[in-house]
């Protein structure tokens, strides 16, 4: 599995200096860069290429970035982080949905989109079907349905479980609020209806968090969904 240092990145946006601005920052830490100016070039390029993580531009001339996306999750499930317009949420939320792990609004700081390099390549090089979780003090093992925090064991009703486990397995990276109705609820409930998320969380805050109302596990990202800790490796 490829570590973080030396990973290759692919960049796909049609704007020559955002190009020169990722390509020359992210070599200064040691990735290995590809670069494509369209849609077509940027697929042909994941193909060949084989990244271990593609930076996609949304707005791209030939075609969008969200088809962009939807082509190569048909066969790939290498990690994406979509470069999106600060004032379009729902481009966001969409390319979640289709697969996106991760985004950044433009302007971005490249500090921020490092972080964000850094955690999706992280997360992709974990072992799925690890059977214990560990995010500090929080265990979750996963062969006992079992949470813990500083070894005391919390009891969780079986829904409040399913929800954790969920934003736990996806560390680090945004859940949209569609993604988890569909997965801890099923067809249950419309996917309209996030007041039910809003309870759960909040539930889970109370039992999770020392202040529920400054959480360090389970981080809101308005409008759009969740993200659980995923702290730095010691």
């Amino acid at each position: 599995m490829t570590t973080t240092k030396g990973a290759r990145i692919l960049i796909v946006d049609d704007e020559p200096q955002i190009r020169k601005l990722l390509k020359v920052s992210l070599q200064a830490h040691h990735f290995d860069i590809s670069e494509a100016s369209t849609g077509e070039e940027g697929i042909y390029q994941a193909t060949v290429t084989q990244p271990d993580l593609i930076v996609l531009d949304l707005g791209l001339t030939d075609m969008s970035g969200m088809t962009v996306l939807e082509r190569i999750r048909e066969w790939s499930p290498v990690p994406v982080i979509v470069l999106t317009a600060k004032d379009r949420e729902e481009d966001k939320i969409a390319a979640l949905d289709s697969g996106a792990d991760d985004y950044v609004t433009k302007p971005f700081g490249m500090g921020e989109l490092l972080a964000r390099i850094r955690v999706a390549l992280r997360h992709v090089a974990k072992t799925p079907t690890e059977p214990v979780l560990h995010f500090g003090e929080l265990t979750l093992d996963l062969a006992q349905r079992a949470v813990e925090i500083d070894g005391s064991r919390i009891h969780l009703t079986p829904t409040e479980y399913d929800l954790l486990k969920t934003l736990a397995v996806n560390a680090g990276k945004v859940v949209t609020q569609k993604q988890l109705l569909q997965t801890v609820w099923g067809g249950q409930v419309h996917q309209s209806d996030s007041h039910y998320l809003r309870i759960y969380i909040g539930h889970l805050r109370k039992k999770l968090e020392q202040d529920p109302t400054r959480p360090q596990f389970i981080m809101t990202e308005p409008g759009i969904g969740y993200r659980f800790y995923l702290p730095d490796p010691q």
